[in-house]
């Protein structure tokens, strides 16, 4: 439970960034109760009939949301759930039946891994195995050559914690051929996958299709309240149905999150090209900017990034870069960066490195690259004060 002093600075924070009259994105979730459930209420009839009745465990919109996310990935079912943790335990496990083999090989810094107190074995009973501990997804080399069989390859797309990074679409297809060369099914964890487009040069529906199932958020890129959904075969998202039943995901009523989720597939999702293709000009103008400024040491990785989103790195302490974002917000209006994280940022962090990752939405495309190297240069500024 976080303390008042802990209270207290999250609420300096929301206040200085929603305060701010330039920020690189705006996030639903930074909003007020009274916001979110006006904006829901103003915008839910662009996507669904209002004059509809309510779902009650399922039906209704939610159906209508699985209808509409199994038709942009390709697949031939989908089925909503609560959380992404919740989908993935249950399609791996349900793939562990169908395959006879419990074990999952994924990256170690992939969410189960990271983010979710070791609930793959510990609840589902599966075992992990890593093919690589690189900062990048496994290579088709690294599959087949792995000394242990395993049933189920499970690549997130982009990997976030190593930097929102992506393989190539040769690397991709290749590691793919290389699982199911060893009978492995392969599952993509996309909870960020609807930005992985204009990387890979492909729609959303070829990416997916190269995988066996596809988990999707709706609370990240799109700026949904929460929710996901499994996409696959029919007969595996049925299991899936029972599976989440069993897990405690048969919820009443779902429509807030649901309709929420249909209005980022219709605003957001035909506008995150235009994110990726910004946050390029970003991440280069931060690089300037920080070369300018002379700070002694800094990454933007990747460099260009893959998605719309990427890290920084730079030599301080996490207290003080914080203290500098904030302040910045309140002193000038201008909001660069959010939240500093000591330690290892997944991609091979130095000692004294803190990392923080930027995101480029709809509110990004107004910056130029001067915008952003004066806000660098401002920033550093901060920093040297407080240093």
């Amino acid at each position: 439970m976080a303390t008042m002093d802990e209270q207290e600075q999250r609420r300096r924070r929301l206040t200085a960034w929603r305060g701010a009259r330039r920020v690189l994105a705006r996030v639903g979730a930074d909003g007020t109760l009274g916001e979110r459930l006006a904006a829901l209420a103003a915008d839910a009839p662009s996507v669904h009939d209002p004059d509809d009745w309510t779902d009650v465990y399922g039906g209704g919109v939610v159906a209508d949301l699985e209808r509409r996310t199994a038709h942009l990935l390709g697949m031939e079912a989908a089925a909503f759930f609560p959380t992404g943790t919740m989908a993935q335990q249950v399609a791996l496990r349900c793939w562990a039946g169908r395959t006879g083999n419990a074990t999952v090989a994924l990256h170690p810094l992939s969410h189960p891994e990271v983010h979710e107190g070791g609930a793959l074995g510990v609840v589902s009973g599966l075992r992990t195995v890593r093919p690589t501990a690189e900062p990048r997804l496994p290579d088709a080399e690294e599959i087949r050559e792995f000394p242990e069989p395993f049933g189920t390859l499970m690549l997130e797309l982009p990997l976030r914690d190593a930097g929102f990074v992506l393989p190539s679409w040769e690397e991709l297809t290749a590691v793919v051929d290389a699982a199911r060369e060893r009978d492995a099914v392969v599952h993509f964890d996309g909870a960020r996958l609807w930005e992985c487009g204009p990387h890979f040069g492909r729609a959303l529906s070829e990416i997916a299709g190269l995988a066996d199932s596809v988990y999707v958020s709706f609370y990240k890129s799109l700026d949904g309240l929460s929710g996901a959904v499994l996409a696959g075969p029919s007969t595996l998202v049925e299991e899936a149905r029972v599976w989440r039943h069993r897990y405690g995901g048969q919820l009443f009523q779902q429509f807030p999150a649901a309709l929420s989720a249909l209005i980022g597939l219709e605003r957001e999702l035909p506008r995150l090209p235009s994110y990726v293709a910004h946050a390029k000009v970003v991440a280069g103008a931060l690089a300037e900017g920080f070369a300018a400024a002379g700070v002694p040491w800094f990454r933007v990785h990747p460099e260009p990034p893959h998605t719309h989103q990427f890290q920084v790195w730079l030599p301080y302490g996490t207290e003080v870069l914080d203290e500098a974002s904030v302040r910045q917000a309140e002193e000038t209006g201008v909001a660069l960066f959010r939240r500093w994280f000591a330690g290892s940022g997944g991609a091979g962090l130095p000692p004294g490195v803190s990392f923080t990752e930027v995101t480029v939405g709809g509110a990004g495309l107004e910056w130029s690259a001067g915008d952003v190297r004066d806000a660098v240069a401002g920033f550093v500024g901060v920093v040297r004060g407080l240093s």
